[in-house]
């Protein structure tokens, strides 16, 4: 089988040579970058003013610390490697959390670092982790969940179309991707719901908060991923949706794939509200106020 021919290629002079094997000239290429979509946070000013640069936004974080639960951490990992206990701190005992974790899910290796935890302190340090979630991306701050209004606004306006398509007879079978990060999932689910516990995840109820439901390991794990289908059937178009790759009910909704009616009238606050301008936008008079 012959190789197939390459319309450009690189010479190890790092020269791009074209198909008549004259160098190629004037490919200067104009781009921007419009991550809006996909990197709200970035672009509302409420947010990055009030929870990204602000010292105090997190500080439920900052007192679990300094916890009874993670003073224990600290002096049964301290005692293990058999070193003064004020010689390791919370970053340190987090530290060793990450790695064993990170090298488990990317070698499938029991790493050493695991050896310096029980079960207990992995507990611990899944609470810390959690907690700093719940308050940076989740429902800590009402502007967290609001943030993401132009990427919530985006899907449903991407399933109207489809939905119309298919009333006047246009249907192709399509698909969109868009691609972010945790940081782009978790506001969003907040925002529709999505496991919320009654009470706030706090420094002071770790104990009250084994079972919760907002629990980022499971929620957004490596690759993780949230899909909307829409579904021909007997009786109307329905939307199921699929978090890495399980299908999840929407909340308080009791059908696993709902009426796509059923499910706009569900969010239609959001869908007629959720103004990303009006909940993002600072008055220049507290551009400068850094406190909650």
């Amino acid at each position: 089988m012959s190789r197939p021919h390459s319309l450009l290629t690189w010479h190890t002079d790092k020269t791009l040579i074209g198909i008549s094997g004259e160098p190629v000239t004037d490919m200067d290429y104009k781009h921007y970058v419009d991550d809006s979509l996909m990197r709200f946070f970035d672009h509302c000013e409420r947010f990055v003013n009030s929870v990204e640069n602000n010292k105090t936004a997190l500080n439920e974080v900052h007192r679990f610390k300094s916890s009874g639960e993670m003073d224990t951490v600290r002096r049964k990992i301290a005692n293990r490697l058999q070193i003064p206990y004020d010689k390791f701190t919370p970053e340190m005992a987090e530290a060793s959390y990450f790695l064993c974790a990170y090298e488990f899910a990317i070698k499938s290796e029991i790493s050493p670092w695991c050896n310096l935890l029980d079960k207990s302190d992995a507990q611990v340090l899944e609470y810390k982790s959690d907690l700093k979630q719940y308050w940076k991306r989740g429902y800590g701050h009402d502007i967290n969940r609001k943030s993401s209004c132009p990427l919530f606004h985006d899907i449903f306006k991407r399933l109207n179309k489809a939905a119309y398509d298919y009333r006047y007879g246009e249907v192709v079978k399509t698909a969109t991707i868009q691609v972010g990060h945790g940081e782009t999932l978790l506001p969003l689910l907040s925002l529709m719901g999505f496991f919320k516990d009654e009470k706030s995840l706090t420094a002071d109820n770790y104990s009250q908060q084994h079972n919760r439901k907002f629990r980022t390991s499971q929620i957004v794990p490596y690759a993780a991923n949230l899909i909307f289908v829409l579904y021909e059937c007997s009786d109307g178009l329905r939307v199921q949706l699929f978090l890495n790759e399980k299908p999840i009910p929407f909340p308080n909704l009791n059908h696993s794939a709902p009426l796509y009616e059923t499910v706009k009238k569900h969010y239609s606050k959001l869908l007629h509200g959720c103004d990303f301008k009006k909940e993002c936008d600072l008055p220049q008079s507290k551009l400068r106020n850094t406190e909650l």
